[in-house]
């Protein structure tokens, strides 16, 4: 489980395909810290750390991680927002964020706002998952990217995000722009609202 709330950003060093799995080199400030078989957020997706090089760390993402993430469109050199698992004797700065993305959405406009930025994503719409909760709601909470953050002017298919400066620089939110695709994980607790809703109407 992860708050959403970016540790640093990590820069791919290196991509090796094996059947259908893709194995990701990464280095980080952090890296020494880390132990095999730790849990980390990679751009919103909870991987494994399957092996320690000095600075550099190991994680495998499989067929199905890589359908539903943009973790397959990474590139030598891309960023990647990174974030240790929550610890449960901390406060929760961001807000319930479990690593499994739903869906990913595309970047449809970018535009700076005296000093912040504005970012709006726009994603596919089914209808079924919308009952079930897979939706964005004014003020609501949304993971883009493993960055937890707060919905504005949400339709049926899109909403804005505001970016202040602390974490335009040091997210890879200073690499998305128009026609960027990137991980979204909506809020569980709606999902579970909705659950809820649902099966009691019925």
């Amino acid at each position: 489980m992860f708050s959403g709330i970016v540790e640093e950003a990590a820069v791919v060093m290196q991509l090796k395909k094996e059947q259908g799995n893709l194995h990701i080199t990464l280095t980080c400030s952090f890296a020494s810290e880390l132990k095999i078989d730790q849990s980390l957020s990679h751009n919103g997706v909870c991987l494994t750390v399957v092996g320690i090089q000095g600075k550099d760390y190991i994680v495998t993402a499989i067929v199905e991680t890589l359908e539903c993430s943009n973790l397959g469109l990474l590139e030598v050199g891309s960023k990647v927002n990174i974030e240790r698992s929550m610890m449960m004797n901390g406060r929760l700065d961001g807000h319930i964020v479990q690593g499994h993305v739903d869906q990913t959405a595309v970047c449809t406009e970018v535009r700076e706002a005296n000093g912040s930025f504005y970012y709006r994503f726009e994603y596919e719409v089914d209808k079924v998952m919308q009952q079930r909760g897979y939706f964005t709601v004014d003020k609501g909470s949304v993971t883009v990217n493993g960055v937890s953050l707060t919905v504005c002017n949400p339709t049926d298919s899109s909403f804005e995000v505001a970016i202040i400066p602390y974490t335009f620089e040091n997210t890879n939110f200073n690499q998305i722009q128009k026609g960027t695709v990137v991980n979204l994980e909506f809020d569980i607790i709606g999902k579970y609202i909705a659950r809820l809703s649902n099966k009691y109407e019925q």
